[in-house]
């Protein structure tokens, strides 16, 4: 067995010791951050600030909404996608991030191909495409995090129904104590409620700022319970219980429909990593040909044919409940 050399086991025991005193530095001062910091946006702005309606002020700003909860954008269809996407800072920081995507991609273009037309072009798609397929998946993403969260906002108002409180109180409780998007969700509608909105047209804004596909039925319920009354909590308890078996629907449909998308994703990436391969063992493979307008049209036609192949298979993989 080789010696070891003291002063590395002295070396290795100081950066140690460094690590542990970091870690109780961290302790110390970070674990102890207030509980309502740590639940959702909404909470950590009224940490330390009582005016409640100039939170509600900001957080309709941040999703690009004006300070009375209007579409500040013409384009009805962009300013709904960029609403229920759930991006802070609205259009602003949108075009900013689309600007500076377009410019790296000009950039890079222009450096690898030298060529302004395809250079231009992929600058326009950085500006017009990618920012509506971006919004498209953040909204898909915040709205299944949504649903998974949703049943369990319905039962913190059935059981507060049910000790007697009345509904703004029971929203108020979920905005408490659920993390987002569903806390701040519901803590804007128990805002609006407190500054003037009825209860109904607070929770239509809910569902035109989420757009989540169970919303529809807890809003439909909440706007008859309140018109003609009834008993809510046995009617949100049932509606509960339905949304939990379309939740455990989807993600059985996702797991029987797995094995489809995985050999999509194989079979598409297949021919794609074979030609970069080819490129690095063999270059001159393709070096005698590649310079014929043919081949890039081969390709390309390729190209398509294998994007439609793919839309087809997602079609057949993703169903609607």
């Amino acid at each position: 067995m080789p010696d070891i050399d003291p002063l590395y086991v002295i070396y290795g025991l100081a950066a140690i010791s460094a690590i542990l005193f970091a870690e109780a530095i961290y302790l110390l001062g970070f674990s102890t951050t207030s509980y309502r910091k740590k639940v959702n946006r909404r909470l950590a702005l009224l940490n330390g600030n009582s005016d409640r309606e100039d939170i509600l002020i900001q957080l309709r700003r941040e999703r690009g909404l004006t300070g009375s909860g209007e579409l500040t954008l013409p384009f009805l269809s962009l300013n709904r996608l960029l609403l229920q996407s759930g991006m802070a800072g609205g259009i602003t920081r949108l075009v900013l991030y689309a600007l500076a995507a377009a410019v790296l991609a000009f950039g890079s273009v222009v450096v690898l191909r030298d060529s302004l037309v395809e250079a231009t072009l992929a600058a326009l798609a950085c500006v017009s495409v990618a920012p509506v397929l971006v919004l498209r998946m953040l909204r898909a993403r915040r709205q299944k995090r949504f649903g998974a969260q949703f049943a369990d906002a319905i039962d913190i108002i059935v059981r507060s129904l049910r000790a007697g409180h009345p509904v703004p109180i029971a929203v108020t409780m979920v905005a408490r104590e659920l993390p987002d998007p569903v806390g701040t969700e519901f803590g804007i509608v128990a805002d609006e409620i407190t500054y003037g909105a009825d209860l109904e047209t607070a929770m239509r804004n809910l569902f035109d700022r989420v757009g989540q596909d169970d919303l529809p039925l807890f809003v439909t319920a909440v706007a008859i319970q309140g018109s003609t009354g009834g008993n809510l909590g046995e009617i949100l308890e049932n509606l509960s219980s339905v949304i939990r078996d379309r939740f455990k629907m989807r993600r059985k449909i996702k797991a029987l429909a797995s094995e489809g998308k995985m050999s999509a994703m194989l079979l598409s990436a297949l021919p794609i990593a074979m030609f970069f391969i080819i490129q690095v063992v063999s270059p001159d493979f393709y070096g005698s040909v590649w310079k014929y307008d043919l081949t890039k049209l081969g390709l390309g036609g390729a190209a398509l044919w294998m994007v439609t192949g793919n839309l087809l298979m997602f079609r057949m993989v993703n169903f609607k409940i």
